[in-house]
């Protein structure tokens, strides 16, 4: 198992922690599309922990679309952790076309321009 200053030096960017209502579409293993409400758990500039009611494949394409900016996106899952609290799924999500701050929040590693 990796060390927590491993997986630090791994990422790519900073995470924040912040509740972000999302809406995400999946389409399942068999074929059926899903679209449920949602939100975010800890965001960075290429992804996020997104709390769900539904557990999409591992590594397939799922839209996310921002519920404050109505901004959209898509993503693949590349982690899932099992049911938590009320029947909810965590996903851990990769943004495949990073936007500038698809988030809308400030990242620690930030420049702050004068």
């Amino acid at each position: 198992m990796a060390c927590a200053r491993a997986m630090l030096e791994r990422r790519r960017s900073s995470r924040v922690q912040t509740k972000i209502p999302v809406r995400i579409v999946s389409n399942g293993e068999d074929g059926q599309a899903r679209d449920a409400a949602a939100e975010t758990l800890s965001v960075s500039r290429y992804g996020a922990l997104i709390r769900v009611p539904f557990l999409p494949p591992m590594g397939s394409r799922i839209e996310v679309l921002h519920g404050l900016s109505n901004e959209k996106r898509e993503f693949r899952v590349i982690s899932s952790r099992g049911q938590k609290d009320h029947g909810l799924f965590e996903l851990g999500v990769e943004i495949y076309y990073p936007a500038r701050n698809f988030w809308g929040v400030p990242f620690p590693d930030e420049r702050q321009s004068a």
